[in-house]
């Protein structure tokens, strides 16, 4: 699947947005359904994550926002991380899934009124088809990835993305640490 990166992109969050709903008004799903949610959420974090957020960050100049963006990516795959180990029976997971919706949700409205349009603005028609090839390869080579579970390399794009200095001399622990307090 290739494409312009901005539908791609768009494309996943309209698939996010019915899996929510989908959660939420079928809760027979959510055994199956959650794992499928925390795919996909993953996938598409880590692929906007190294190879979106930088060119939309160095080639487009939308350096405040892309950092906003990451720092809400982080909070939501803590939150996505708690939802996926409670029991989607419980009361605590409705009301996990509901903040985890709300977070997503608010992301994926700022995403579209600013990054996004700004990309279309700056980026042109080639570059951005460029950026939706290798944003499928991404999202495709991190299917299955699981919530608290990123590489150094991965947590090293997200420092980029944030205006973390010294990232590169910094263990994955500690800049777990600083990117969880940045998003905090």
């Amino acid at each position: 699947m290739s494409g312009d990166v901005v539908d791609l992109i768009m494309q996943d969050h309209r698939e996010v947005e019915r899996l929510f709903d989908k959660l939420k008004n079928f809760p027979d799903t959510r055994a199956l359904g959650t794992p499928v949610l925390s795919a996909l959420l993953i996938a598409h974090s880590r692929a906007e994550e190294s190879e979106v957020y930088p060119a939309a960050k160095d080639e487009g100049g939308d350096t405040e926002e892309v950092a906003h963006s990451q720092e809400e990516h982080t909070k939501a795959e803590q939150m996505l991380a708690k939802l996926v180990a409670a029991d989607p029976e419980s009361a605590k997971y409705a009301e996990l899934l509901d903040q985890l919706e709300e977070a997503v949700r608010h992301h994926v409205e700022e995403e579209e009124t600013t990054v996004l349009p700004h990309m279309q603005e700056h980026l042109d028609e080639q570059r951005r088809m460029e950026l939706g090839e290798a944003f499928a390869a991404s999202r495709a080579a991190h299917l299955g990835e699981r919530p608290g579970e990123a590489t150094k390399e991965e947590l090293q794009w997200q420092a980029h993305n944030v205006g973390l200095a010294g990232a590169s001399s910094m263990g994955k622990a500690e800049l777990e640490k600083k990117l969880k307090a940045k998003a905090a």
